[in-house]
C-alpha cells in the first residue's frame, strides 16, 4: 500500500480540464431546486443501529465538498455530489413533503385527511425512523395511514419496519400499495442471485470506502446505501393498470403502470388536486442503468421510453411539480416537460442507435466506445451517466438483442481468467516483462490496458505485490478520473481488496423478512439453486410434504419434491412414484429448517415429523452448497 496521499496523474488533470470547458457549469439551476423548500434537517448528523454502529452519516462528504474540487474528483461528478449531498426535509408543494440525503433513496410524505402517505420508506429501518422523526418534529406527530411502494427494488422498500408495524397492516390501518408482480420481483432479485448481487453493490456503492477526495464521493443516484437493517412488509393492495385511482386518506391518486423499465414492477402517479406529479425513478437527475453494475436483468430502454410520452401525454397538463424517488424535484410545467422529453430521448436514442449499428456488424464493446448522444441532450445535466453509463448501457441493450456472444468465433470458447492470465505472461515472455509493459503504459497514462494487461498476472499469481500494486494504481486513475460515480466505486473498492483486504458484503439483501415472503415454491426454488451438483449426482431421494396452513384459505399444502441428478424437481402434489419420506410440518418450521435449526431439533421440539427415512433431511442437507458473500472479484 502506498505511503503517500494519491494524487492524480496529468493525463486525469487534463481530462478535467476538458470537463470544465464542455459543459454548462455557470447553470445552476439545480442547486436552487436543490434547496427549495428546505425546512430542517437532522442534528446530529448520524444515524445509529441499535448496536451502536454509525449506518448513515449525512456530512460525512461535508469537509471535502466545502473547499475547492481536488484533482482527484471528476469535475462533473463533484458537482453532482454537491447536489445529491444536500440533506433533510423540504417542502415538494402543499401538503407533499420530502426526505432527502439520509439514504440512497428519498422518503416523500403526503399529508391526508387524518394522517400521512409516505412513499417509499427508504433503504432500512434505521434511516427510515430517523426520516419520518423529522418531519414529525416539524409537522407534528401525525400517524401513517398508507404505505405506497413505487416499484421492486430494495432501496424503496427495505426501511418499512422503521415506519409501520405488522399490526398497522394486519390490522386495516395501514394499506400498503404496489405495483402488480412486486412482491415476485422484489424477493426473487434478493435472494435468487442475492449473494452476488450484494457483494457486488459493495463495489457499486463504495460504502467501505472511507469518503473524500482520494475515495467514495457518491453513486450518482444519491451518495451511498446505509447499511441498517433491510425489512419488508409485503403490499396488501396491487395497482394493476394505467388509469386505475385510488383514494388515500381523502387524498386522489391517479396511477400508470410501467412494468420492465427502471425495475420489472413499477409506476407512476399523479396527486390530481396538487397538481404533483411522482416519477418513481423512471426518470431523475442522471442517465440511470438498463444493466445496473451489480448484476440484474436487462432493462427495456424501448418500453422505457414509450412509458415516458405516455406519461407526458397524461399527466403533464396537470402538473406543476415532479419528483422522484431519487434527486431533487423540478417546478414550471415547461422545465419538467423538458425533464421528462430530454430522459425519453435519451433511452431511445440508445436503443434505436445501438440497434442500427449491431445490424451493420458491430459488437457491444465497438458501439460503446463509438456512440455519442447528441449535444443537445449532453447539455442537459439530467443527461449525465453518473450512474448508468452509455459505456455500459449500450452493451446491455447488445445484450438483451443478441446476448453475450458476438458472432466472432474466436470468442465463442475463450479460456477464463485464471489459464487465460498464466497464457498471457508466458506469451508476452514472463512476469518481468508483463510488469514492464505495465509501468510504460501507467506512464503514459494508457490506465485502461494497464488494468487489463496487468489484471492476467494477478490472476495467475495473485501474491505479486508488484502486480496488485500497478493495477491498483491504475485502477485507481480511472476512478479518479471517472464522471460516473458507481465506476468510481468500483474502481476504488477493487483498488482497496488488492492492496488491503477484501471488504465482504457491507449490507445483506436476504434478511429474515424477504425470506418470509417468498411463495412455497420459491422456497424451494432457494434450496434448489444451491444445490452440489457434482455432489449429489448418484442421491436419489423423494420427500412427500404437509405444510399445514400453508395452502389457500389456510388449508394444508399437499407438496413434493425430488432429488435425482444433482437437480432439485419440486411442485403441489404428491411424488407419483414411490417416496422415500413424508415429512409434515408447518411453513415456519420450513423457515426454521432453511434458517439452519437441525432437523433432529425441530423433531424434538414437535415443530417437524418425518415417517420414513429419518435421514432424508440430513442427506438434503448434506449437498448444499451455500453463497459465499466474500467472494473474490480482483483476484482468482
Amino acid at each position: 500500500m502506498t505511503d503517500t496521499a494519491p494524487t492524480a496523474r496529468p493525463e486525469i488533470v487534463d481530462a478535467a480540464s476538458a470537463v470544465e470547458s464542455r459543459y454548462p457549469f455557470s447553470d445552476t439551476s439545480d442547486f436552487d431546486d436543490v434547496r427549495r423548500g428546505f425546512i430542517g434537517t437532522i442534528s446530529p448528523s448520524q444515524v445509529h443501529a441499535a448496536d451502536g454502529r454509525v449506518v448513515w452519516d449525512c456530512d460525512a462528504w461535508a469537509e471535502t465538498l466545502n473547499g475547492p474540487r481536488p484533482d482527484t474528483v471528476n469535475p462533473s461528478l463533484w458537482r453532482q455530489a454537491q447536489l445529491t449531498s444536500v440533506h433533510g426535509l423540504f417542502e415538494v408543494t402543499e401538503g407533499i413533503y420530502q426526505v432527502r440525503g439520509l439514504d440512497l433513496s428519498n422518503m416523500t410524505i403526503v399529508e391526508g385527511d387524518q394522517g400521512i402517505i409516505v412513499i417509499d420508506p427508504l433503504l432500512t429501518a434505521e434511516t427510515a425512523t430517523a426520516a419520518i422523526d423529522l418531519y414529525r418534529e416539524h409537522r407534528g406527530d401525525r400517524p401513517v395511514t398508507a404505505m405506497i411502494y413505487t416499484h421492486s427494488h430494495v432501496d424503496h422498500f427495505g426501511g418499512v419496519r422503521g415506519v409501520i408495524t405488522d399490526d398497522d397492516v394486519a390490522s386495516g390501518r395501514v394499506p400498503i400499495l404496489a405495483p402488480r408482480g412486486f412482491l415476485e420481483h422484489a424477493v426473487a432479485e434478493n435472494v435468487y442471485a442475492g449473494a452476488a448481487m450484494a457483494r457486488r453493490s459493495a463495489y457499486m456503492y463504495g460504502a467501505a470506502l472511507a469518503p473524500g477526495a482520494a475515495g467514495q464521493m457518491g453513486a450518482g443516484l444519491g451518495m451511498t446505501n446505509s447499511t441498517g437493517t433491510v425489512t419488508l412488509i409485503p403490499p396488501t393492495k396491487d395497482v394493476t393498470h394505467t388509469g386505475q385511482e385510488e383514494t388515500l386518506d381523502g387524498v386522489r391518486i391517479v396511477f400508470q403502470v410501467t412494468p420492465g423499465t427502471e425495475a420489472p414492477a413499477e409506476m407512476n402517479f399523479l396527486f390530481p388536486e396538487r397538481s404533483a406529479l411522482c416519477m418513481a425513478e423512471n426518470a431523475t437527475h442522471n442517465l440511470h442503468n438498463l444493466l445496473t453494475l451489480r448484476g440484474a436483468v436487462v432493462r427495456d430502454p424501448h418500453a422505457w421510453a414509450h412509458y415516458l410520452t405516455e406519461a407526458i401525454d397524461l399527466f403533464v397538463d396537470r402538473t406543476d411539480v415532479e419528483f422522484a424517488s431519487h434527486h431533487w424535484p423540478t417546478w414550471d410545467r415547461d422545465r419538467i416537460v423538458s425533464l421528462l422529453s430530454e430522459q425519453r430521448d435519451l433511452y431511445a436514442y440508445q436503443h434505436d442507435q445501438t440497434l442500427r449499428l449491431l445490424n451493420k456488424g458491430h459488437n457491444g464493446p465497438e458501439i460503446a466506445e463509438t456512440l455519442e448522444i447528441p449535444p443537445a441532450l449532453e447539455k442537459a445535466w439530467n443527461t449525465h451517466g453518473y450512474y448508468g453509463s452509455i459505456s455500459h448501457n449500450v452493451k446491455a441493450i447488445y445484450q438483451r438483442y443478441m446476448g453475450w456472444f458476438d458472432g466472432n468465433p474466436a470468442n465463442l470458447w475463450r479460456h477464463p481468467p485464471e489459464p487465460a492470465g498464466r497464457r498471457y505472461v508466458e506469451a508476452i515472455g514472463g512476469p518481468d516483462a508483463v510488469l514492464a509493459a505495465g509501468r510504460r503504459a501507467f506512464d503514459a497514462g494508457d490506465f485502461r490496458w494497464v488494468a487489463e494487461l496487468v489484471g492476467h498476472l494477478v490472476f495467475t499469481d495473485p501474491d505479486d505485490t508488484d502486480a496488485r500494486e500497478l493495477e491498483a494504481a491504475a485502477l485507481e486513475q480511472l476512478g479518479f478520473g471517472s464522471e460516473n460515480g458507481t465506476w468510481r466505486n468500483f474502481y476504488l473498492t477493487g483498488a482497496y481488496e488488492l492492496r488491503v483486504a477484501n471488504i465482504g458484503t457491507p449490507l445483506s439483501t436476504t434478511p429474515p423478512d424477504m425470506i418470509s415472503a417468498l411463495t412455497t415454491g420459491q422456497l424451494f426454488d432457494s434450496i434448489a439453486i444451491q444445490i452440489n451438483g457434482p455432489k449429489a449426482w448418484d442421491i436419489q431421494l423423494a420427500i412427500d410434504w404437509t405444510l399445514t396452513g400453508a395452502g389457500e384459505a389456510g388449508k394444508d399444502l399437499a407438496y413434493r419434491s425430488r432429488l435425482a441428478n444433482g437437480v432439485l424437481t419440486h411442485g403441489e402434489g404428491t411424488n407419483r412414484d414411490s417416496t422415500d419420506a413424508h415429512i409434515t410440518t408447518a411453513r415456519s418450521g420450513l423457515l426454521a429448517l432453511l434458517g439452519g435449526t437441525p432437523p433432529a431439533d425441530l423433531v424434538t421440539s414437535g415443530q417437524l415429523a418425518i415417517d420414513g427415512d429419518q435421514d432424508c433431511l440430513t442427506t438434503l442437507l448434506g449437498v448444499l452448497d451455500p453463497p459465499d458473500p466474500d467472494f473474490a472479484i480482483v483476484a482468482p
